[in-house]
This record gives structure tokens, C-alpha cells and sequence, in this order.
């Protein structure tokens, strides 16, 4: 069985979003954006995905630079492209235009040696949801605490 390797996981955007639907995409890059991804130097805070003339862009992920490169190497914030299916693009992009959705990446991954992200269509929340969502989780927790307690 092949385990994913997670390379970095945003978990702002599950607090910040509500997430309705998912997708996995491949990612364009260089050399040097790998080997920074495997070193762990990705933030995916500010991250987003959208649609331009046909094609997927990731925005906003920040890969910092290898440590062993003896030259420049890549621009930590440039766009990259995101590798779908015409379909799937057609599709979430016009989620994203027509109703308001956002684009976001849960995670970033690396499957047999092929990097990967996992994209949220995802709904902004409100801070009176938000508050909602952490007195659920807060309640969750307590229910299976409570439950392993008698067993």
C-alpha cells in the first residue's frame, strides 16, 4: 500500500471555510521548489487557486529556497499551475466565478513522488460561525471523552 507523504497541511482554512466539495490536483514546478517542499519550506496560509484562460493557478503558497542552491533559485511566491482535467477546471471554475466560492488548499502531499494538492471549494464563514464550529468541536471531544470513560 502507498502512504502519502504530507508535506504541509492548512489548517486555518477549515476554521476560516466551510468546505463543500474536494479535488486533487498535480502542481507544475522546478527542481529547486521540490527539493524546498521536501525540506518543509511551504506555508499555504494565504493560498488560493483560480482559473485563467482555461488553466488552474495556484496563488499565494510560499516555497522558501533550497538550502543548497548555490544560485537564486525560484521566486517563493510565483503562481503555479495546477495539472486537471478540462472538465474538473471547467467545473470548479465556474464555481468559483458564478457563486461566490473560494478555491482553497487543504494539503499539500507528495503521492509516488508526484507533488499533489487537495483543493476545498470552500464557503467563507462568519465569526458567529466560526464560534459555532469550536463549541461543536469543544462538545465532540467532550462526548468521546465521556464515552471512553465507560467502556
Amino acid at each position: 500500500m502507498n502512504e502519502d507523504k504530507v508535506l504541509a497541511v492548512n489548517r486555518r482554512a477549515r476554521f476560516d471555510y466551510e468546505i463543500l466539495d474536494r479535488v486533487e490536483a498535480g502542481l507544475v514546478l522546478l527542481g529547486t521548489e521540490i527539493k524546498a517542499m521536501r525540506e518543509g519550506r511551504i506555508d499555504l496560509s494565504d493560498a488560493y487557486a483560480r482559473p485563467e484562460e482555461r488553466e488552474m493557478w495556484l496563488h499565494n503558497v510560499h516555497v522558501g529556497r533550497y538550502s543548497a542552491t548555490a544560485h537564486d533559485g525560484h521566486d517563493p511566491k510565483r503562481p503555479r499551475k495546477l495539472l486537471m482535467h478540462k472538465d474538473q477546471i471547467d467545473r470548479f471554475g465556474a464555481q468559483v466565478l458564478e457563486r461566490g466560492l473560494t478555491l482553497v488548499p487543504l494539503r499539500l502531499y507528495l503521492r509516488r513522488g508526484r507533488a499533489k494538492v487537495e483543493l476545498g471549494v470552500a464557503r467563507g464563514r462568519r465569526q458567529h460561525d466560526k464560534r459555532r464550529a469550536i463549541i461543536d468541536r469543544e462538545r465532540d471531544r467532550e462526548a468521546r471523552a465521556a464515552a471512553g470513560r465507560f467502556r
